[in-house]
């Protein structure tokens, strides 16, 4: 019986197995081998071993680049972790009320861009903010506002903020209807318990549905990280390959494809774009372990 109870785990794991096999595992292996050799100009292959990532890491000419996608992807992030989750989290809450007007037709339309092509949002927010045809000045001018109008997506201070906000209107409904799903999870025992001990609506949040939504908000925080850390559509769309002005909107997404592929005078070497996806790879493993190691833990304490 035991024998054939592991068969059929066998054959049910299979499919999954096989598919993760050939087009996750392998991959990536390939990938880990390709970054550690280098092609000379007859094309001919040599192994070099960790060379490709010393020259991306140290040298001033390709470190300078790296550190900079590094950093942006760094701010991009963290903009999205302060104003998309916080700002989920706050519309879940509101939609989750009972009685309130509206509900669905709310959720719909703001989750509703999440829908649309990269493609097009880039397009119609450059269209909006286009200091020569866009009716964003216009807009503004309405509320008394015209005067703090400018060309925010040319300006190397201001194009990846802009571009981090257009991301974060597009993307916020999905941390919404996370937390939204949670909280309606949360039994209402337990809160006309609250309700019947005298707590009020802010205590029962705090203290009742906040804690109880925490693997929720933990699975937020890691699906924003690897989307972030991952980012490329939006940018190229706006910006293009080159992530101006300036490489002021360069993100490790931008660099890869530039190392990769090249673009324009800049000729595209497989071997250092593949140590280029390795330590992205690397990057966001090493941000997930943290989470895990660090927070997902007492998250298991804390259930237990």
């Amino acid at each position: 019986m035991k024998t054939t109870r592991l068969w059929y785990i066998a054959a049910f794991l299979a499919p999954a197995v096989l598919v993760y096999s050939l087009f996750s595992a392998l991959p990536l292996i390939d990938t880990l081998r390709l970054s550690l050799y280098a092609t000379d100009d007859a094309g001919a292959h040599r192994f070099i071993g960790l060379g490709n990532y010393h020259t991306i890491l140290f040298d001033s000419s390709w470190s300078a680049a790296f550190w900079n996608a590094m950093w942006n992807n760094l701010k991009f992030f963290m903009i999205h972790m302060l104003l998309q989750n916080p700002i989920g989290l706050l519309l879940a809450t509101l939609f989750s009320l009972k009685g309130l007007r509206g509900a669905r037709t709310y959720r719909t339309l703001i989750f509703l861009p999440t829908l649309l092509s990269v493609v097009i949002i880039g397009f119609i927010w450059q269209l909006i903010l286009s200091p020569l045809w866009g009716v964003g000045e216009k807009l503004m001018g309405l509320v008394g506002l015209q005067q703090f109008f400018g060309p925010w997506l040319g300006q190397p201070s201001t194009a990846l903020l802009t571009i981090a906000l257009i991301s974060v209107w597009q993307y916020i409904g999905i941390p919404m209807m996370l937390i939204y799903a949670a909280l309606l999870a949360v039994p209402e025992e337990i809160l006309e318990a609250a309700h019947a001990e005298g707590a009020g609506a802010m205590r029962i949040f705090w203290q009742i549905k906040l804690p109880l939504i925490l693997p929720t908000l933990g699975l937020v925080v890691i699906l924003t990280f690897v989307a972030n850390f991952n980012a490329f559509d939006l940018i190229y769309s706006v910006k293009g390959a080159l992530a101006g002005p300036n490489y002021a909107t360069d993100l490790l997404g931008t660099f890869f494809y530039r190392t990769f592929f090249g673009y324009q005078a800049q000729i595209g070497d497989a071997n250092m774009g593949a140590a280029v996806a390795t330590l992205m790879f690397l990057v966001i493993l090493c941000g997930i372990g943290v989470y895990f190691y660090l927070v997902q833990r007492k998250l298991i304490r804390y259930e237990l």
